[in-house]
């Protein structure tokens, strides 16, 4: 107790590296999603004919005891 606590700089604490760290990924995260969703966009989807959207609308029991 009777040495005083000295005093470091903030860049020489591991908490504040853990405190920048949460934020920073998170939006190195978010660039990359971003990225590759302008750069790999999903294909369209294709609409099935009305007949076999009837045949999945289908009930269950109806369905397997055909």
């Amino acid at each position: 107790m009777s040495n005083p606590a000295t005093q470091t700089s903030g860049w020489r604490e591991p908490m504040v590296w853990l405190v920048i760290a949460g934020p920073v990924s998170v939006i190195l995260a978010s660039i990359v999603t971003v990225t590759l969703c302008i750069l790999h966009p999903d294909p369209p989807l294709v609409l099935r004919s009305t007949s076999a959207q009837a045949a999945d609308d289908a009930p269950a029991l109806a369905a397997r005891n055909h």
